[in-house]
């Protein structure tokens, strides 16, 4: 790794709303981290379980905000002093090199981007919904909020952060920012991403419903009335 790429600082922003059965698993990830020196911060959203308590110890810093995921992230990008911030789902896995991979694309001149994911569950299914999410990304330069998307800090400043929007905000900042520069698809590592809401509502169903929705938001449709349709 390059001098330039090893002077970068991550803030990390990790969104959670009781997520007291997986967030431990997600920190643990990232005490490599957190122990070399980028910052770790979880943004709880009111969770009625012990998401927070779990947390504590393991972050940086763990702050309370208005529930939503857009809400909850614009409030860590606020508190954070990274020159780089580094999105992830509490839900998500994250391999050893994955940092590194951040931190030499924005050494290297990316203003932003994202991971290919894999899918944590077994079915056949979710292996073609992996791959469909994947090749829709690199395709079209949007990426969701589970593929880890990263930015520098005076790019996500510079659009003015996450649309506080009840759905779809990943979306919406993606085409934001691919105005500006088109994004890094990192192929290798893959993070792991929480197959849980596919499996307990149908992957094929999901599968549908993910794409009627981001066609609609396409066309148009009130976030507000998307997240009433939303599981």
């Amino acid at each position: 790794m390059s001098h330039t790429a090893r002077q970068r600082r991550l803030s990390i922003i990790v969104p959670a709303l009781n997520e007291a059965g997986v967030i431990a698993d997600l920190l643990a990830d990232l005490d490599p981290l957190r122990q070399s020196g980028h910052k770790v911060i979880v943004v709880d959203g009111g969770s009625d379980d012990p998401t927070a308590a779990i947390a504590a110890p393991r972050a940086y810093q763990v702050i309370t905000a208005e529930r939503g995921r857009a809400h909850q992230m614009n409030a860590g990008a606020r508190l954070s002093s990274g020159d780089v911030l580094w999105f992830l789902h509490a839900d998500s896995r994250v391999p050893p090199d994955a940092a590194a991979a951040v931190i030499e694309a924005c050494a290297t001149g990316c203003a932003w981007g994202r991971f290919d994911v894999r899918l944590s569950g077994h079915q056949v299914l979710l292996r073609i919904a992996e791959r469909l999410m994947n090749l829709r990304s690199c395709l079209t330069g949007i990426a969701t909020g589970d593929q880890g998307i990263f930015v520098t800090r005076a790019v996500f400043e510079a659009v003015g952060g996450f649309p506080e929007i009840p759905l779809m905000e990943d979306i919406a900042l993606s085409k934001a920012l691919r105005r500006l520069s088109a994004p890094e698809c990192i192929r290798r590592p893959r993070l792991l991403a929480s197959s849980r809401r596919w499996e307990e509502h149908g992957i094929l169903p999901t599968m549908i419903l993910m794409w009627r929705l981001r066609l609609a938001f396409a066309l148009g449709a009130a976030p507000a009335d998307l997240a009433r349709r939303y599981p």
